[in-house]
């Protein structure tokens, strides 16, 4: 399994993946889940990927390829003209995956199940923020809810729902994705560090805010233990029940 979360703020975009696989409890792996494409000035377009992990990396390597080797005139998710375009290409991207190796899964008793959550900025619009799904449909996020999650999402979604707001910096929003992935990563083993992140500043086009927090971040471990102290505070000072 895996822990993904896309946040749309007024001042840009916060992303966040895990790097953990596991095929059996015997059997774990890191991959990145992180992918980025970005033309400097221009665009950034940033997927972040959940599911069978053979079919995530095929959708990408698929359009990277369309990049690489594109016929006059065939769209990409680098030549699109909005980000809406390129969620439209990427979910076609699912659907050729499928066509080619569904069929094969079904029959090995494996799934088709992938996930993805693209977000980013082209010249012209504003930053722009979308789930796909396994069919190659995509929702984009709402004003009332801007974040998205993917993967082993319910242990971290408690703080999104109560915290989030679009008018976060992107420092502090940061701080509140990683409370969310140590709530998961505490519950859920199938969930684990190190976690990739992107911080993406609306208009700068440019990825350069890209980094790796690992198992022994100061400044995780900070986060965590200041967290949980706070939490068992906060417990203390309530009432208890009158039994």
């Amino acid at each position: 399994m895996t822990y993904c979360v896309g946040l749309k703020l007024d001042r840009g975009l916060v992303f966040a993946a895990d790097t953990r696989t596991n095929a059996g409890l015997d059997n774990v792996s890191t991959f990145k889940k992180l992918k980025v494409w970005e033309e400097p000035g221009e665009r950034v377009v940033t997927l972040l990927s959940a599911g069978n992990l053979a079919v995530t990396q095929a959708v990408i390597s698929l359009l990277s390829e369309q990049i690489t080797d594109a016929a006059e005139g065939q769209s990409t998710i680098m030549n699109a003209k909005t980000m809406f375009q390129v969620a439209r290409i990427i979910g076609g991207a699912v659907r050729q995956i499928h066509e080619t190796d569904g069929e094969a899964l079904t029959a090995a008793a494996d799934s088709f199940f992938v996930t993805f959550i693209l977000g980013g900025q082209i010249k012209g619009e504003t930053p722009r923020l979308f789930q796909i799904y396994s069919a190659g449909n995509f929702i984009e996020v709402c004003d009332d809810t801007p974040y998205l999650q993917i993967g082993e999402h319910k242990y971290g979604k408690p703080i999104l729902d109560r915290v989030t707001r679009a008018d976060m910096r992107l420092g502090e929003a940061a701080k509140l994705v990683l409370l969310s992935f140590d709530s998961t990563l505490r519950s859920n083993l199938s969930v684990g560090m190190p976690v990739d992140m992107l911080l993406y500043n609306t208009d700068s086009f440019t990825s350069d805010r890209q980094f790796r927090i690992e198992q022994d971040d100061a400044y995780f471990r900070q986060v965590s233990d200041g967290w949980s102290n706070a939490l068992r505070d906060a417990f203390a000072s309530m009432p208890e029940m009158d039994v």
